[in-house]
């Protein structure tokens, strides 16, 4: 009898352990196998660093209106972003390059849909000097003959410049080679061409502006956003007889600043309800005006 009784109490010890676990799998869970609505809450951001300033303005002032959204945002370059897209470990991918044709057919292959893509700013991409440096304007070809491989500038001199304490080598800062801002400048200055070998590549937009602060013979590129009071930002003559034009929101929006380009979120296909939501904001009212307080151009 004492074996019986034992026998029934863990037969239902295990039938409560079996009957509980079989509930559990339905918390939070939608009949379908959907993510549970605390989860769609939660959108994950990377990408471009000329773009993580601005994506974390938006989304500090979005959450604090809208406490039940969990906005994470990190950079890592426009390439680092596009790639977590595809893997489907980003929910938006911040860029300022256009997606690669190659990086589209990915996309369409290991998620199935097609990515779809937002401008939601513009910006001016800068060339920076120090601010001691008496330099006021270059030209395109100048820059490509500073940067491309093959190209013949390599000191100050050679622009009729001398700086203080007598450096004249030109120390050229790039960006790394994930970087949507890299590859804008190689597109749209270099005309496609490499990077000379030798420059100092390094992974964000305001660690450029950094070390050419740092750096009295220093010239680098970074978005107009990045400018501080220690760095010089260059007008830009397309021709060697043209206008020499300033970056600034005016010169993008009427078209005459050379080395302008748009700033694009990417999501996976359609967005769902909360990405829409935020991206609506983004191109709203609220959106464009925090575009503006950072320095870049707003769409409209």
């Amino acid at each position: 009898m004492k074996l019986t009784v034992k026998a029934s109490v863990i037969f239902m010890l295990l039938a409560t352990l079996f009957f509980n676990g079989c509930g559990s799998k339905d918390d939070g869970s939608s009949q379908n196998g959907t993510e549970s609505s605390s989860d769609d809450k939660t959108i994950q951001v990377e990408g471009s660093d000329t773009m993580v300033n601005l994506a974390q303005a938006w989304s500090e002032k979005y959450q604090a209106d809208n406490s039940d959204v969990t906005i994470e945002v990190s950079g890592g370059g426009s390439g680092v972003g596009i790639s977590s897209l595809i893997q489907g470990l980003a929910d938006m991918a911040n860029a300022s390059r256009k997606m690669k044709d190659k990086e589209k057919a990915r996309a369409e292959s290991e998620l199935g849909v097609a990515p779809v893509e937002y401008v939601v700013g513009q910006d001016a991409l800068a060339v920076y000097v120090h601010k001691d440096n008496p330099l006021e304007e270059i030209t395109l070809s100048q820059l490509e003959s500073i940067y491309a491989d093959g190209g013949k500038i390599s000191k100050w001199s050679e622009l009729d410049i001398e700086l203080p304490g007598g450096s004249d080598e030109i120390v050229r800062v790039s960006r790394q080679n994930n970087s949507g801002t890299y590859a804008y400048f190689r597109e749209a200055v270099l005309k496609d061409n490499d990077f000379k070998l030798g420059s100092i590549d390094l992974s964000g937009s305001s660690d450029v502006v950094s070390m050419v602060e740092k750096t009295a013979s220093a010239i680098g590129y970074s978005g107009m956003g990045y400018a501080t009071d220690n760095v010089k930002m260059l007008k830009i003559k397309s021709t060697d007889d043209g206008d020499a034009v300033a970056p600034t929101a005016d010169n993008v929006i009427n078209g005459t600043y050379p080395i302008a380009r748009p700033l694009m979120i990417y999501t996976a296909g359609e967005p769902n309800d909360t990405l829409q939501t935020y991206l609506d904001w983004i191109l709203g009212e609220n959106g464009q005006g925090i575009v503006s307080e950072m320095g870049y151009v707003p769409v409209k």
